[in-house]
């Protein structure tokens, strides 16, 4: 049975020191993913959320899809491989928010800007990141960009609640804590997006999603939801 651990009292694991930091002092009582009650009650929340937001908000996932095919053509849907649940590789879906080729773009950019390239080793983003065009700012900075991974969580690819899907190269940033990764579905939202969301280390987020799966609630997923209204409707932290 796996639980929530560190290997040294100051979160420093092998090999990636410093990503066990939040959770280092956190007392494990429970499996990793939780109870077989709380995973089958926390899926069929997630199908009853993720269904009406369809029902009730199928229109806006339609005017944003037409806002993005006339500001900067198609495709509307980005997709990318990212690791899920027990590490499975599964499609990923956002609204593009980036220029057709964005990932040459940021080679380019961070080849030429030294200042860009260690913010980009620690927080995984950049704060001018040239590849956004400008409607992909606006459906980042209210993560309008998010909507369409409520059809992931329909599939079963992803939960309302949850670390953020993994893209292949942040795996080794996981360190120790990866099997708590692998242990639940990656989530819309969760502990990083209300705790400074882009403000964080990637390292801390990585600890953050540690501490969140060692400890999963419904009342605490039903927690962090209504707290990530507050920061999607403040824009905070948002990049």
């Amino acid at each position: 049975m796996n639980t929530l651990r560190s290997t040294s009292s100051t979160g420093h694991g092998p090999g990636n020191p410093g990503v066990g930091t939040a959770a280092a002092n956190t007392a494990p009582y429970m499996p990793l993913g939780g109870a077989p009650w709380l995973r089958r009650a926390k899926r069929m929340a997630d199908v009853l959320m993720a269904g009406s937001f369809f029902l009730f908000f199928g229109w806006a996932y339609a005017l944003v899809w037409l806002g993005v095919l006339y500001t900067s053509g198609g495709p509307a849907i980005y997709m990318q491989p990212r690791y899920g649940k027990g590490g499975r590789v599964f499609k990923f879906y956002k609204f593009r928010s980036m220029v057709a080729d964005a990932d040459a773009v940021l080679a380019r950019h961070l080849r030429q800007n030294e200042a860009a390239r260690r913010e980009w080793a620690v927080y995984q983003k950049l704060q001018n990141d040239p590849r956004i065009t400008r409607f992909g700012a606006f459906l980042r900075k209210y993560s309008i960009d998010e909507f369409p991974q409520f059809w992931n969580v329909l599939k079963g690819d992803m939960s309302m609640v949850g670390p953020r899907p993994c893209m292949f190269a942040q795996k080794d940033l996981y360190g120790d804590y990866w099997d708590h990764y692998c242990a639940v579905r990656p989530g819309i939202t969760g502990l990083w997006q209300i705790s400074g969301r882009n403000e964080i280390s990637y390292r801390r987020r990585a600890a953050m999603d540690a501490e969140y799966v060692a400890h999963l609630s419904l009342w605490r997923d039903f927690v962090i939801l209504l707290k990530t209204f507050g920061v999607v409707t403040g824009a905070r932290g948002s990049r």
